[in-house]
């Protein structure tokens, strides 16, 4: 499969996604909706890949923004269309029964910062600038950045961001739990894959029963308790959990096939 705004490279089963458009920061347009679409299914289906990180191109940008150039003209309802269409890419990723991280090499800006957002957790380079500054240019965010930002950090602190277009520093974006983690630019990649390693260590079935169960707190057509049991109900018809559990007891590391 061929993408035309981004990298693909899987290396001991992580997909390092890479937004590719130096030249404009990275800035989100039509087509990397698009590829990202693509990607995220290939991610999801491939086997081989367990977990992915979302990066972006050059050391001065993850993703600094929407490409403002494709709103000129657009009607309300084409607006809206705009709107939906990175939601539900965002949706995509956020409800990957894969785990995707961002990995935050510079500025995370408007739609950038609502894509880092819809992974599954964060880290930042110490060069890292997070903001929502759509009120500069007469709009809101799109793309879910009004519903993510106060799940992540609270109602006060994410109302001052939005009407203020205040940008954040990743020392700062850390304090806040927005970040889990601030590394040197030279090391994010390395940190986030020594954490993803981890991760994909563990059984997957069990991984997206995690994903699924948490992202039940903030689905309000779904009660995150009843979710939770009925993840862990379907855990004990898994080979997995035979599997660790047995290993459990027979004070060995498990062997988890995913099955």
């Amino acid at each position: 499969m061929s993408y035309t705004t981004l990298l693909l490279n899987t290396e001991n089963n992580i997909c390092t996604i890479t937004i590719n458009r130096p030249d404009k920061l990275n800035a989100l347009n039509r087509e990397v909706f698009n590829d990202l679409d693509k990607a995220i299914d290939r991610i999801n289906a491939d086997s081989n890949i367990k977990a992915a990180i979302l990066t972006g191109a050059g050391p001065k940008a993850f993703v600094a923004g929407a490409d403002i150039s494709e709103f000129a003209g657009l009607t309300k309802d084409q607006a809206m269309d705009l709107a939906k269409r990175g939601q539900d890419v965002f949706f995509k990723i956020e409800n990957s029964a894969k785990p995707i991280v961002a990995a935050v090499n510079g500025f995370a800006l408007g739609g950038g910062c609502e894509l880092a957002m819809a992974c599954h957790f964060r880290l930042a380079s110490e060069n890292a600038k997070f903001g929502q500054p759509e009120v500069n240019l007469g709009l809101i965010p799109g793309y879910g950045g009004t519903q993510r930002l106060v799940q992540l950090i609270g109602r006060g602190k994410a109302m001052e961001l939005l009407m203020s277009a205040q940008l954040i520093d990743a020392n700062e974006a850390k304090d806040l739990g927005l970040v889990n983690y601030v590394t040197a630019p030279e090391a994010l990649l390395d940190q986030t894959l020594k954490i993803l390693s981890v991760i994909i260590s563990k059984a997957p079935l069990a991984i997206a029963g995690c994903i699924k169960a948490a992202n039940a707190v903030y689905d309000e057509k779904k009660d995150g308790f009843t979710e939770e049991i009925n993840e862990f109900g379907n855990c004990f018809i898994t080979e997995d959990m035979k599997e660790g559990t047995t290993a459990f007891l027979e004070k060995r590391i498990a062997v988890f096939t995913g099955k």
